[in-house]
């Protein structure tokens, strides 16, 4: 399964308006249902202050079903959705052994 970190914001009086309604465990509800329907799990929800409401840490079996759910959302029009895949210390370390001769420009 692959990892992803979710960002979101609320848009407009309807996204605010559809959570302070429903609170923040009817939400939570809904994103783990999202997952679920794409093979995945939701392992974190947290709300915030400042420029990002909702995170989410989601488990997926790959890209396409993350891009499903972030599309769903977005398709709203009441939630604006970033997604950034995550990797474990064990895919660097597999990286680092890939590290390619790169040129730095100008050097």
């Amino acid at each position: 399964m692959n990892t992803y970190l979710l960002s979101g914001n609320y848009l407009g009086a309807n996204g605010n308006g559809g959570l302070l309604s429903e609170g923040g465990t009817s939400r939570k509800k809904t994103i783990e249902k999202l997952a679920v329907s794409q093979g995945g799990k939701v392992t974190a929800v947290y709300y915030a202050f400042g420029n990002t409401d909702i995170y989410a840490i989601v488990e997926m079996p790959d890209d396409a079903s993350m891009a499903a759910i972030s599309l769903a959302a977005r398709a709203s029009g009441m939630v604006n959705v970033v997604t950034k895949p995550l990797l474990s210390p064990a895919v660097m370390d597999e990286a680092a052994k890939k590290l390619p001769s790169y040129r730095g420009p100008g050097r």
